[in-house]
């Protein structure tokens, strides 16, 4: 329910926007949810509701219907989670392609967070209310394996193992085009976008060091595209999509990363609808291995491709079959 809030523009202040008196008067509120709260017309002036450009000359009485604030800590929710290993110190999950992480502006629900404080009460305490016993993520629409921690212990050992760059991280990947070689490294920093905000680039102002390591797993020629496995040395927000991206080879379904040509220049229509069905980027953090907090045992955890990806390699493969069954055909 919304919670109104008057507010009194003084008789004797010099003329102003509403926008940037409200700005102005409600710090804790962004411009970009004033501007939202003008537009659905939960701003009234004098009770007439109005644009953002209004110009208040003095004794206009304001009100504001405000949205209930959020909660301040993550709700536990019934649902259905992927369990690849748990015991008293952490739990290794499988996550689904869409599911965020941890609560966050515009994701309060439905999170993993959500699911697993409705699976078990003893999440570790370090990640916060909102993202308790998270010690590393991955994107939204990413696919894979993924660990959580329980106590405070657990977490500390594993954050250190994640800061040293010792955790083994293993992603499979479906790129535009073919990189040289069988093998490589990308090492270039990485930093918020200089523009795009919501955006990391190579070229930020501020960057931090960030090593992708890649082998080709198999060229699709027919349609310029390529399976590679990933190693991450550092696990940067975005590193492999801006990684690869950069060097002209987007991921195949990145929204973020990917450009609408290289989906156009696909001629194959049956591939075209397959990729359309992919949840995300065909991104799967297939492999996660780690020394178990406790016992100090090397620990590793794999999950399958997801059935979206699984079957566009499958189409990729059988397409080239075809075709060189085809060709010999032709040459008998």
């Amino acid at each position: 329910m919304a919670l109104p809030q008057q507010l009194l523009f003084p008789c004797d202040s010099p003329a102003q926007r509403l926008d940037a008196f409200l700005a102005e008067a409600l710090p804790g509120i962004s411009r970009a949810q004033i501007k939202k709260l003008i537009e659905t017309q939960q701003v009234t002036c004098d009770g007439v509701a109005t644009k953002a450009g209004f110009k208040l000359k003095g004794g206009e009485t304001i009100e504001v219907l405000l949205p209930p604030p959020a909660p301040g800590t993550a709700l536990a929710e019934a649902i259905p989670l992927d369990i690849l290993y748990e015991d008293q110190d952490l739990i290794v999950i499988n996550k689904a392609a869409g599911m965020v992480v941890h609560p966050a502006a515009g994701h309060s629900r439905g999170t993993l967070v959500n699911a697993l404080l409705h699976h078990c009460d003893d999440l570790a305490g370090i990640g916060g209310a909102l993202r308790p016993g998270i010690v590393h993520r991955i994107d939204k629409d990413t696919s894979g394996v993924l660990v959580v921690t329980k106590n405070d212990q657990a977490h500390q050992h594993l954050a250190a193992q994640f800061h040293q760059h010792s955790i083994k991280r293993v992603y499979l990947a479906l790129i535009h085009g073919h990189l040289p070689g069988r093998k490589g490294t990308i090492d270039q920093p990485l930093g918020r976008h200089p523009v795009q905000r919501k955006k990391f680039s190579t070229k930020a102002r501020s960057s931090k060091k960030a090593v992708t390591h890649w082998s080709l797993i198999d060229n699709f020629s027919q349609e310029k595209l390529s399976l590679i496995r990933l190693q991450l040395e550092t696990g940067r927000t975005h590193q492999i999509r801006v990684h690869l991206s950069e060097a002209g080879h987007p991921l195949v379904g990145d929204p973020l990363y990917g450009r609408r040509a290289e989906l156009n220049s696909i001629k194959d229509q049956q591939l075209r609808t397959l990729i359309r069905q992919l949840p995300g980027q065909a991104l799967h953090a297939q492999t996660l291995g780690f020394i178990h907090p406790r016992t100090d045992e090397y620990l590793e955890f794999s999950s399958d491709i997801p059935t979206p990806l699984r079957h566009i390699i499958a189409y990729l493969q059988q397409g080239r079959s075809s075709a060189a069954t085809d060709g010999n055909d032709h040459h008998t």
